[in-house]
């Protein structure tokens, strides 16, 4: 194998294979359980049994497995209104999740907070929110920290393309870069900010290219092949833990499903989904996983299988527990 790969005109190294065959698998799991604890998601919302809105991660899977593989348990990440990928990937507890979105009381913020407001302290999750670009400036707080008071820590940041075109994100950019703080900026470039398409969005064909107004570290690539991603973002980890300040990394990558559960998606053609659903980031990083010998056509199914079974479980689990008692509904509310 290389020792080296180079990336968008970056010399990064190749760290993918210093990882144990375990964590490669477990890489494909995270996948699965991602797309498939999105599809039964997707059941419960045409049931009606999840109330407000959702959006799917299905079709990014690889950009939150392999940026937060790359990085390390005790770091930080941020999430969006697309949270439930990053929550998974980050190690969140697939029951919880669950009984969060069906608004059960064993769920992550007690039935209370539905899809966009998860978070997991515990695991370095610190949340998801409703406001599109608004992790940006608490990761940017929380990377302050770090540089402060946590030094061996650093946070990714992920947002979508959307969000790089609010104020907080140029605001939050100058003052990562002055202040030198460890954090990774990771834009998920779905293609669309709601029914937006990037072109008209942006005057420039690159958002990594936002990095020269900063004069800091940035680059586009392959959000959908895992390994890019996770060469790409445990190159700049070290980077950034050493002290050497912030990143700007544009993945690309496309969203399956509308931008909510109210989308009935007139703004793109049938083909350009097609085209994008066939390069699955899940389906490209199983067949590497074969081609390379790591594992079997037999044991990739077992690995699916495994998945299915966990989102099984957890779907179970959210069933059968119980809706919060109505004399609680004031309790937790801080705003």
């Amino acid at each position: 194998m290389k020792n080296f790969l180079i990336i968008d005109g970056h010399k990064i190294k190749d760290s993918y294979w210093e990882l144990e065959k375990s964590l490669m698998i477990e890489m494909l799991q995270k996948m699965y359980e991602i797309r498939f604890f999105e599809g039964e998601t997707e059941q419960f919302i045409i049931k009606g049994q999840i109330h407000g809105t959702c959006h799917l991660y299905v079709g990014e899977e690889a950009t939150a497995v392999g940026a937060i593989y790359a990085s390390e348990k005790k770091d930080y990440i941020t999430s969006t209104h697309r949270g439930h990928g990053h929550c998974i990937a980050k190690g969140g507890d697939l029951k919880l999740m669950m009984a969060e979105l069906l608004g059960k009381a064993t769920g992550y913020c007690k039935g209370k907070g539905g899809s966009m407001h998860i978070a997991d302290v515990t695991s370095g999750n610190l949340g998801a929110n409703g406001i599109v670009g608004g992790s940006i400036d608490i990761a940017t707080g929380a990377a302050l920290t770090c540089k402060m008071k946590e030094k061996d820590k650093i946070v990714l940041c992920f947002f979508g393309d959307g969000a790089a075109n609010r104020g907080n994100f140029h605001g939050s950019l100058n003052m990562a870069s002055i202040w030198n703080l460890p954090i990774i900026y990771i834009c998920e470039n779905n293609q669309y900010g709601m029914s937006t398409p990037i072109k008209e969005a942006f005057n420039i064909k690159r958002i990594s290219d936002r990095k020269c107004a900063y004069n800091i570290e940035g680059l586009t690539i392959d959000g959908n092949n895992l390994v890019e991603v996770y060469n790409t973002i445990k190159h700049f980890s070290e980077y950034c833990r050493s002290g050497k300040g912030p990143v700007l990394v544009e993945c690309l990558t496309y969203r399956w499903k509308g931008h909510s559960k109210s989308d009935a998606q007139v703004y793109r053609s049938k083909e350009e989904v097609k085209e994008w659903m066939e390069k699955d980031p899940i389906i490209r990083y199983e067949t590497f996983l074969i081609e390379n010998g790591v594992l079997s056509k037999q044991e990739a199914i077992e690995v699916k299988e495994k998945a299915i079974k966990a989102i099984e479980e957890a779907v179970s689990f959210a069933e059968d527990s119980p809706f919060p008692d109505p004399s609680t509904v004031e309790e937790d509310v801080y705003a």
